[in-house]
């Protein structure tokens, strides 16, 4: 039994150490601008926030955290979005080339590789990946922001390597005050960072996949059709129901020209699946905004990445199991295959859950501060989903209301990868059968 629990129970492990060391670290005088050291709700918090990748914050990042403090939250939310483990698996590789088997299971469990084979496989795409496209993106906007921001080049490059590395683990942490409200005009910042974003949030086992059959589309996994497709959807009819609720507000798109409101509607939709990034004041977004972005932020990228949510791959599952039983058909089908019935029960029990767990949340939040209902259900959910965006209440919120925060960020990035992969490795069958009966739904 202990085989099967353990590798998920180390991967929520490594995190909660990872989180312990951050805000350790984040309480050194050093770590602060002003020299003094920062007190424990703010360093666990933005540990916390900085390991689960969501980018949630009391303080602002830029003026508050000193170089050092800076450097320390994006070492957090690197390791937080390549995994606890799959970090361990590059250093053993590096090492002497061959994991542990214990190892390799707890990678297995945090990068739901299809086999014990393809570990180090999946591990070596992992960090080729994020280290080259992260520094593609820093070097792109470095130079963007020397040449027409007029910043002197030591400057350029942290900023652009600080946003760059955020936005690939759609961290969200910005050492701006207003996030990318001052890049709101200029594609050449915003198409880069949504890019990465969006690369890191389809998850690392459509990068493997692609990386070995990218001409060969008929071979994708069903995982991999199903998380790029589902993707792509989400984004263009996020993409469209921005554009309607949001065209005429003066608030947000409003404001802008043609280009640039077509441009932000996009950014804003695939920000909304968890990079957490914002070009427009979140509180200035009409209800409707609000009510999509819930369903986006709940919803999140796709599994083993660097996204959070219950997962594209959950939710298409589910919408084909639907569209299944409303044809009367007794298989669930897509692109020529067959989604088990494992699987089936797997997304059910995770969107369950998750919405439990948004629930509970929710009316803990609301027990204990005075905010309207919408702006907690829209906080929660952004913790949950390590979305990062806020309608501006996170740091009013009681220490009390903080913690809960933190609680449902660690479920949100940690529990769902732990509790998902528990399902798949304790699946076992049973001797023997009860007889069938069907009792009355609907």
């Amino acid at each position: 039994m202990n085989k099967v629990i353990h590798p998920a129970r180390a991967v929520a492990l490594g995190f909660l150490l990872a989180i312990l060391a951050g805000t350790a670290m984040l309480m050194l005088p050093l770590a602060r601008a002003d020299g003094a050291g920062a007190p424990l709700m703010v360093a666990f918090f933005t540990s916390v926030s900085a390991v689960c990748v969501t980018g949630l914050v009391l303080v602002d990042t830029g003026t508050y955290w000193s170089g050092f403090g800076q450097s320390t939250i994006m070492v957090l939310f690197q390791l937080g979005g390549l995994g606890m483990m799959t970090a361990a698996t590059l250093l053993g590789l590096m090492v002497n080339r061959s994991p542990k088997l214990r190892t390799r299971l707890m990678t297995q469990t945090e990068t739901r590789s299809i086999g014990m084979g393809d570990i180090s496989s999946v591990a070596r795409v992992v960090l080729v990946v994020s280290v080259l496209f992260q520094l593609a993106i820093a070097a792109i906007l470095t130079l963007r922001l020397q040449s027409d921001y007029g910043l002197a080049w030591r400057e350029a490059g942290w900023v652009g390597l600080f946003h760059a590395v955020s936005a690939f683990n759609n961290a969200g942490f910005s050492i701006h005050p207003d996030s990318m409200i001052r890049y709101a005009g200029d594609a050449g910042i915003l198409v880069p960072v949504m890019l990465a974003a969006i690369i890191g949030g389809v998850g690392f086992p459509v990068l493997h996949d692609l990386r070995h059959r990218f001409r060969d589309p008929r071979h994708w996994s069903l995982h991999t059709k199903l998380t790029l497709s589902g993707t792509l959807i989400l984004l263009l009819l996020g993409y469209v129901a921005i554009l309607l609720f949001e065209w005429k507000n003066p608030q947000t798109l409003g404001a802008f020209g043609l280009f640039d409101k077509l441009m932000n509607g996009m950014f804003m939709s695939a920000a909304a699946r968890t990079s957490g990034f914002n070009t427009v004041d979140v509180a200035g977004l009409t209800r409707e905004t609000w009510a999509l972005h819930y369903f986006l932020m709940f919803i999140g990228g796709g599994s083993a990445g660097t996204a959070g949510g219950v997962k594209v791959g959950t939710v298409a599952v589910l919408v084909l199991l639907v569209i299944a039983e409303a044809k009367g058909h007794t298989d669930t089908e897509a692109f020529g295959r067959r989604v088990g019935s494992s699987a089936q029960r797997q997304a059910i029990t995770v969107l369950v859950l998750g919405s439990v767990v948004v629930a509970f949340g929710t009316v803990a939040l609301l027990r204990i501060s005075h905010f309207p209902t919408d702006q907690v259900i829209f906080e929660v959910i952004a913790a949950f989903g390590s979305a990062g965006l806020s309608t501006g209440i996170t740091a009013d919120l009681p220490p009390s209301g903080q913690l809960v925060l933190a609680l449902l960020m660690f479920v949100g990035r940690v529990g769902t990868i732990t509790f998902a992969t528990s399902l798949v490795l304790g699946e076992r069958r049973m001797p023997y059968r009860y007889p069938e009966e069907h009792p009355i739904v609907g």
